[in-house]
Protein backbone atom coordinates (compact mmCIF):
# COMPACT_ATOMS: atom_id res chain seq x y z
CA UNK A 1 0.00 0.00 0.00
CA UNK A 2 1.41 3.24 -1.25
CA UNK A 3 2.13 5.52 2.12
CA UNK A 4 4.54 8.70 2.14
CA UNK A 5 5.70 11.08 -0.80
CA UNK A 6 3.14 13.86 -0.12
CA UNK A 7 0.22 11.53 -0.23
CA UNK A 8 -2.04 12.25 2.19
CA UNK A 9 -4.01 10.19 4.88
CA UNK A 10 -7.54 12.42 4.61
CA UNK A 11 -10.56 10.37 4.11
CA UNK A 12 -9.13 7.39 5.56
CA UNK A 13 -10.08 6.27 9.04
CA UNK A 14 -7.58 6.83 11.38
CA UNK A 15 -7.00 3.73 12.58
CA UNK A 16 -6.57 2.54 9.60
CA UNK A 17 -2.78 2.03 8.93
CA UNK A 18 -0.98 2.33 5.80
CA UNK A 19 2.53 1.11 6.71
CA UNK A 20 1.91 -1.10 9.45
CA UNK A 21 5.10 -3.21 10.64
CA UNK A 22 4.91 -6.40 10.33
CA UNK A 23 5.86 -8.15 13.53
CA UNK A 24 3.82 -5.34 15.20
CA UNK A 25 1.19 -7.08 17.54
CA UNK A 26 -2.51 -6.46 17.24
CA UNK A 27 -2.72 -4.64 20.89
CA UNK A 28 -0.18 -2.19 19.58
CA UNK A 29 -2.03 -1.40 16.54
CA UNK A 30 -4.89 -0.28 18.40
CA UNK A 31 -5.73 2.89 19.60
CA UNK A 32 -4.79 4.58 22.86
CA UNK A 33 -8.00 4.86 23.69
CA UNK A 34 -9.30 1.56 23.17
CA UNK A 35 -8.80 -0.16 26.70
CA UNK A 36 -10.56 2.52 28.42
CA UNK A 37 -13.45 1.88 26.49
CA UNK A 38 -16.67 -0.41 27.33
CA UNK A 39 -17.49 -3.06 25.44
CA UNK A 40 -20.75 -0.91 24.69
CA UNK A 41 -18.61 1.95 23.38
CA UNK A 42 -16.68 -0.61 21.22
CA UNK A 43 -19.78 -2.23 19.72
CA UNK A 44 -21.24 1.24 18.48
CA UNK A 45 -17.81 1.87 16.94
CA UNK A 46 -17.98 -1.35 15.09
CA UNK A 47 -21.58 -0.20 14.26
CA UNK A 48 -20.77 2.81 12.91
CA UNK A 49 -18.50 1.16 10.41
CA UNK A 50 -21.28 -0.99 8.86
CA UNK A 51 -23.36 2.46 8.36
CA UNK A 52 -20.75 3.66 6.85
CA UNK A 53 -20.42 0.32 4.37
CA UNK A 54 -24.04 0.86 3.31
CA UNK A 55 -23.35 5.15 3.49
CA UNK A 56 -26.31 5.09 5.70
CA UNK A 57 -26.56 9.25 6.12
CA UNK A 58 -26.91 9.56 2.46
CA UNK A 59 -29.13 6.11 2.31
CA UNK A 60 -31.46 8.01 4.78
CA UNK A 61 -32.07 10.76 2.29
CA UNK A 62 -32.78 8.73 -0.68
CA UNK A 63 -35.06 6.44 1.44
CA UNK A 64 -37.09 9.27 0.86
CA UNK A 65 -38.04 8.68 -2.29
CA UNK A 66 -40.12 5.90 -2.40
CA UNK A 67 -42.15 7.65 0.11
CA UNK A 68 -42.32 10.56 -1.63
CA UNK A 69 -43.48 8.12 -4.91
CA UNK A 70 -46.10 6.17 -3.02
CA UNK A 71 -48.05 9.23 -1.27
CA UNK A 72 -47.91 11.01 -4.27
CA UNK A 73 -49.57 8.52 -6.25
CA UNK A 74 -52.14 7.32 -3.65
CA UNK A 75 -52.78 11.05 -2.35
CA UNK A 76 -53.28 10.12 0.88
CA UNK A 77 -51.69 8.44 4.09
CA UNK A 78 -51.84 4.45 3.73
CA UNK A 79 -52.59 1.93 6.39
CA UNK A 80 -50.64 2.24 9.43
CA UNK A 81 -49.04 -1.72 8.56
CA UNK A 82 -48.30 -0.67 5.49
CA UNK A 83 -46.95 2.18 6.56
CA UNK A 84 -44.41 0.24 9.48
CA UNK A 85 -43.57 -2.57 7.02
CA UNK A 86 -42.61 -0.43 3.83
CA UNK A 87 -40.31 1.71 6.60
CA UNK A 88 -38.57 -1.19 7.38
CA UNK A 89 -38.34 -2.47 3.79
CA UNK A 90 -37.27 0.56 2.41
CA UNK A 91 -34.59 0.76 5.09
CA UNK A 92 -33.44 -2.31 4.60
CA UNK A 93 -33.38 -2.33 0.64
CA UNK A 94 -31.24 0.43 0.48
CA UNK A 95 -28.56 -0.53 3.29
CA UNK A 96 -28.23 -4.17 1.10
CA UNK A 97 -27.74 -1.69 -1.95
CA UNK A 98 -25.31 0.60 -0.81
CA UNK A 99 -23.78 -2.14 0.90
CA UNK A 100 -23.18 -4.27 -2.48
CA UNK A 101 -21.56 -1.30 -4.32
CA UNK A 102 -19.02 -1.82 -1.52
CA UNK A 103 -18.64 -5.40 -2.19
CA UNK A 104 -18.79 -5.44 -5.74
CA UNK A 105 -16.09 -2.83 -6.02
CA UNK A 106 -13.98 -4.11 -3.36
CA UNK A 107 -11.00 -4.85 -5.62
CA UNK A 108 -11.36 -1.24 -7.30
CA UNK A 109 -11.85 0.42 -4.09
CA UNK A 110 -8.48 -1.42 -2.67
CA UNK A 111 -6.09 -0.49 -5.91
CA UNK A 112 -7.73 3.14 -5.02
CA UNK A 113 -6.41 3.07 -1.37
CA UNK A 114 -3.38 1.73 -1.77
CA UNK A 115 -2.41 3.98 -4.71
CA UNK A 116 -3.52 6.83 -2.17
CA UNK A 117 -6.96 7.77 -3.04
CA UNK A 118 -9.91 9.45 -1.03
CA UNK A 119 -7.63 11.83 -0.25
CA UNK A 120 -8.92 14.84 -1.97
CA UNK A 121 -10.68 18.01 -0.85
CA UNK A 122 -13.94 16.84 -2.45
CA UNK A 123 -13.60 14.01 -0.96
CA UNK A 124 -13.57 15.45 2.08
CA UNK A 125 -17.13 17.43 1.54
CA UNK A 126 -18.36 14.31 0.23
CA UNK A 127 -21.72 13.26 1.88
CA UNK A 128 -20.79 10.05 1.25
CA UNK A 129 -17.66 10.74 3.83
CA UNK A 130 -19.71 11.43 6.32
CA UNK A 131 -18.46 8.52 8.48
CA UNK A 132 -15.85 6.54 7.16
CA UNK A 133 -15.02 6.20 3.01
CA UNK A 134 -15.33 2.44 1.85
CA UNK A 135 -14.56 0.79 5.37
CA UNK A 136 -14.36 -2.77 3.90
CA UNK A 137 -11.25 -1.43 1.61
CA UNK A 138 -9.96 0.04 4.30
CA UNK A 139 -9.96 -3.23 6.26
CA UNK A 140 -11.59 -1.56 8.91
CA UNK A 141 -14.21 -4.07 8.00
CA UNK A 142 -13.73 -7.75 6.71
CA UNK A 143 -14.79 -9.26 3.15
CA UNK A 144 -17.03 -11.84 5.01
CA UNK A 145 -18.48 -9.77 8.03
CA UNK A 146 -19.70 -6.96 4.67
CA UNK A 147 -21.31 -9.77 2.82
CA UNK A 148 -23.45 -11.15 5.90
CA UNK A 149 -24.38 -7.62 6.29
CA UNK A 150 -25.11 -6.87 2.76
CA UNK A 151 -26.92 -10.69 3.06
CA UNK A 152 -28.79 -10.25 5.86
CA UNK A 153 -30.52 -6.72 5.10
CA UNK A 154 -31.17 -8.20 1.76
CA UNK A 155 -32.96 -10.94 3.13
CA UNK A 156 -34.97 -8.75 5.31
CA UNK A 157 -35.73 -6.10 2.56
CA UNK A 158 -36.79 -9.20 0.44
CA UNK A 159 -39.43 -10.45 2.75
CA UNK A 160 -40.83 -6.94 3.38
CA UNK A 161 -41.00 -6.54 -0.46
CA UNK A 162 -42.61 -10.14 -0.83
CA UNK A 163 -45.34 -9.06 2.32
CA UNK A 164 -46.18 -5.58 0.34
CA UNK A 165 -46.69 -7.30 -3.41
CA UNK A 166 -44.92 -9.74 -4.61
CA UNK A 167 -43.58 -7.35 -7.98
CA UNK A 168 -42.11 -5.48 -5.20
CA UNK A 169 -40.04 -8.21 -4.57
CA UNK A 170 -39.12 -8.72 -8.69
CA UNK A 171 -38.44 -5.10 -8.95
CA UNK A 172 -36.09 -5.43 -5.92
CA UNK A 173 -34.10 -8.27 -7.40
CA UNK A 174 -33.97 -6.22 -10.79
CA UNK A 175 -32.72 -3.30 -8.62
CA UNK A 176 -29.72 -5.24 -6.67
CA UNK A 177 -28.53 -6.91 -10.07
CA UNK A 178 -28.36 -3.22 -11.89
CA UNK A 179 -26.31 -2.65 -8.98
CA UNK A 180 -23.57 -5.09 -9.82
CA UNK A 181 -23.95 -4.55 -13.88
CA UNK A 182 -23.13 -0.63 -12.81
CA UNK A 183 -20.16 -1.46 -11.02
CA UNK A 184 -18.76 -3.97 -13.43
CA UNK A 185 -19.07 -1.69 -16.38
CA UNK A 186 -17.10 0.97 -14.24
CA UNK A 187 -14.17 0.18 -16.44
CA UNK A 188 -15.87 -0.85 -19.72
CA UNK A 189 -18.65 2.01 -20.51
CA UNK A 190 -19.96 5.47 -19.81
CA UNK A 191 -23.54 3.95 -20.10
CA UNK A 192 -23.31 2.39 -16.53
CA UNK A 193 -24.57 5.62 -15.87
CA UNK A 194 -27.73 4.78 -17.89
CA UNK A 195 -27.83 1.78 -15.48
CA UNK A 196 -27.52 3.89 -11.75
CA UNK A 197 -30.59 6.12 -13.26
CA UNK A 198 -32.63 2.62 -13.30
CA UNK A 199 -31.43 1.58 -10.27
CA UNK A 200 -32.22 4.64 -8.29
CA UNK A 201 -35.40 4.74 -10.28
CA UNK A 202 -36.33 1.24 -8.51
CA UNK A 203 -36.96 1.75 -5.23
CA UNK A 204 -39.33 4.20 -5.98
CA UNK A 205 -41.27 2.20 -8.31
CA UNK A 206 -41.55 -0.42 -6.02
CA UNK A 207 -42.98 2.11 -3.21
CA UNK A 208 -45.91 2.67 -6.37
CA UNK A 209 -46.71 -1.03 -6.37
CA UNK A 210 -46.64 -1.42 -2.63
CA UNK A 211 -49.78 0.84 -2.27
CA UNK A 212 -51.51 0.10 -5.27
CA UNK A 213 -51.10 -3.10 -7.69
CA UNK A 214 -52.12 -1.23 -10.88
CA UNK A 215 -50.87 2.48 -10.87
CA UNK A 216 -50.94 4.51 -14.14
CA UNK A 217 -48.24 3.33 -16.74
CA UNK A 218 -48.30 7.52 -17.44
CA UNK A 219 -46.90 8.40 -13.95
CA UNK A 220 -44.64 5.37 -13.89
CA UNK A 221 -43.08 6.59 -16.48
CA UNK A 222 -42.64 10.51 -15.60
CA UNK A 223 -41.95 9.16 -11.69
CA UNK A 224 -39.08 6.97 -13.43
CA UNK A 225 -38.10 10.08 -15.71
CA UNK A 226 -37.59 12.58 -12.36
CA UNK A 227 -35.62 9.95 -10.52
CA UNK A 228 -33.19 8.88 -13.73
CA UNK A 229 -32.63 12.69 -14.88
CA UNK A 230 -31.68 13.75 -11.08
CA UNK A 231 -29.42 10.70 -10.55
CA UNK A 232 -27.84 11.27 -13.59
CA UNK A 233 -26.95 14.78 -13.55
CA UNK A 234 -27.43 15.72 -9.75
CA UNK A 235 -25.40 12.24 -8.61
CA UNK A 236 -23.64 10.49 -10.96
CA UNK A 237 -21.84 12.87 -13.26
CA UNK A 238 -21.12 15.23 -10.55
CA UNK A 239 -19.64 12.95 -8.35
CA UNK A 240 -17.60 11.16 -11.45
CA UNK A 241 -16.43 14.71 -12.36
CA UNK A 242 -14.87 15.20 -8.34
CA UNK A 243 -13.30 11.58 -9.42
CA UNK A 244 -11.83 12.37 -12.66
CA UNK A 245 -8.15 12.40 -12.13
CA UNK A 246 -8.36 9.31 -10.35
CA UNK A 247 -10.88 7.55 -12.85
CA UNK A 248 -8.02 8.35 -15.75
CA UNK A 249 -5.48 6.38 -13.90
CA UNK A 250 -7.13 3.54 -13.16
CA UNK A 251 -8.71 3.29 -16.54
CA UNK A 252 -12.22 4.14 -15.69
CA UNK A 253 -15.19 4.87 -18.17
CA UNK A 254 -17.04 7.61 -16.73
CA UNK A 255 -18.71 10.28 -18.66
CA UNK A 256 -16.25 12.95 -17.80
CA UNK A 257 -13.65 10.88 -18.76
CA UNK A 258 -15.04 9.47 -22.21
CA UNK A 259 -16.48 12.60 -23.56
CA UNK A 260 -14.75 15.45 -21.42
CA UNK A 261 -16.12 18.13 -19.33
CA UNK A 262 -17.50 19.98 -21.18
CA UNK A 263 -19.78 17.86 -23.03
CA UNK A 264 -20.28 16.51 -19.03
CA UNK A 265 -21.67 20.34 -17.91
CA UNK A 266 -24.22 20.06 -20.96
CA UNK A 267 -25.27 16.79 -19.85
CA UNK A 268 -25.73 17.74 -16.18
CA UNK A 269 -27.83 21.19 -16.63
CA UNK A 270 -29.51 19.26 -19.58
CA UNK A 271 -30.76 16.24 -17.20
CA UNK A 272 -31.45 18.43 -14.07
CA UNK A 273 -33.88 20.58 -16.36
CA UNK A 274 -35.63 17.92 -17.36
CA UNK A 275 -36.15 16.26 -14.01
CA UNK A 276 -37.36 19.35 -13.09
CA UNK A 277 -39.89 19.70 -15.57
CA UNK A 278 -40.77 16.19 -15.65
CA UNK A 279 -41.36 16.28 -11.63
CA UNK A 280 -44.31 19.49 -12.56
CA UNK A 281 -45.88 16.80 -14.40
CA UNK A 282 -45.71 13.83 -12.19
CA UNK A 283 -48.30 15.95 -9.97
CA UNK A 284 -50.79 16.22 -12.14
CA UNK A 285 -51.20 12.27 -11.98
CA UNK A 286 -51.24 12.45 -7.75
CA UNK A 287 -54.18 11.35 -6.15
CA UNK A 288 -54.55 14.62 -4.72
CA UNK A 289 -54.84 17.97 -6.38
CA UNK A 290 -51.53 20.09 -5.77
CA UNK A 291 -52.28 23.94 -5.96
CA UNK A 292 -49.90 26.82 -7.62
CA UNK A 293 -48.93 27.60 -4.10
CA UNK A 294 -46.97 23.74 -3.85
CA UNK A 295 -45.99 23.84 -7.98
CA UNK A 296 -44.21 27.02 -6.93
CA UNK A 297 -42.30 25.61 -4.33
CA UNK A 298 -41.75 22.77 -5.77
CA UNK A 299 -40.12 25.10 -8.72
CA UNK A 300 -38.18 26.90 -6.17
CA UNK A 301 -36.85 23.56 -4.85
CA UNK A 302 -35.67 22.22 -7.90
CA UNK A 303 -34.01 26.00 -8.71
CA UNK A 304 -32.27 25.86 -5.96
CA UNK A 305 -30.82 22.79 -5.00
CA UNK A 306 -30.65 21.76 -8.91
CA UNK A 307 -30.45 24.24 -11.15
CA UNK A 308 -28.66 26.99 -9.70
CA UNK A 309 -25.74 24.39 -8.69
CA UNK A 310 -25.78 23.09 -11.57
CA UNK A 311 -25.64 26.55 -13.76
CA UNK A 312 -22.55 27.48 -11.25
CA UNK A 313 -20.74 24.40 -12.31
CA UNK A 314 -21.01 24.89 -15.64
CA UNK A 315 -19.55 28.61 -15.56
CA UNK A 316 -17.00 27.55 -13.14
CA UNK A 317 -15.91 23.98 -13.90
CA UNK A 318 -14.18 23.26 -10.56
CA UNK A 319 -14.30 20.26 -8.76
CA UNK A 320 -15.24 22.04 -5.81
CA UNK A 321 -18.44 23.26 -7.33
CA UNK A 322 -19.10 19.64 -8.59
CA UNK A 323 -19.15 18.50 -5.18
CA UNK A 324 -21.45 21.17 -4.09
CA UNK A 325 -24.36 20.15 -6.49
CA UNK A 326 -23.86 16.77 -6.02
CA UNK A 327 -24.59 17.36 -2.18
CA UNK A 328 -27.12 19.85 -2.43
CA UNK A 329 -28.67 17.55 -5.34
CA UNK A 330 -28.90 14.80 -2.70
CA UNK A 331 -31.41 16.65 -0.59
CA UNK A 332 -34.03 17.37 -3.18
CA UNK A 333 -36.01 14.04 -2.60
CA UNK A 334 -35.97 14.78 0.78
CA UNK A 335 -37.69 18.01 -0.34
CA UNK A 336 -40.01 16.83 -2.61
CA UNK A 337 -40.97 14.21 0.19
CA UNK A 338 -41.53 17.39 2.59
CA UNK A 339 -43.35 19.24 0.51
CA UNK A 340 -46.02 15.83 -0.49
CA UNK A 341 -46.06 15.29 3.79
CA UNK A 342 -47.51 18.93 3.63
CA UNK A 343 -49.69 18.82 1.62
CA UNK A 344 -51.10 15.98 2.89
CA UNK A 345 -51.62 17.68 6.03
CA UNK A 346 -53.01 20.46 4.89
Amino acid sequence: MLCGGGIGTKGLHPYASCNRNRSQSPEQDKPLTSKSQSPLASYREKLKLFWALSRTPHGIIDMTTPCMAALVWLGEFPSPAIIMVGLITVFAGYTAVYALNDIIGYRSDRAKLEAGGFTGAAHASDIDALLVRHPMAQGLISFPAGLAWAAGWGIVAAAGAYWLNPVCLLIFGAGCLLEAIYCLLWRISPYRSLVSGAVKSAGAMAAVFAVDPAPSPLFLLFLFLVIFFWEIGGQNAPNDWTDIEEDQRFGARTIPVVVGLTRTRDIILGSLLLAVLANLVLFLFSGTAFGPFFYLVTLAAGIYLLMWPAWVLYDSRRKSDAMELFNRASYFPLALFAIVVTRLLL
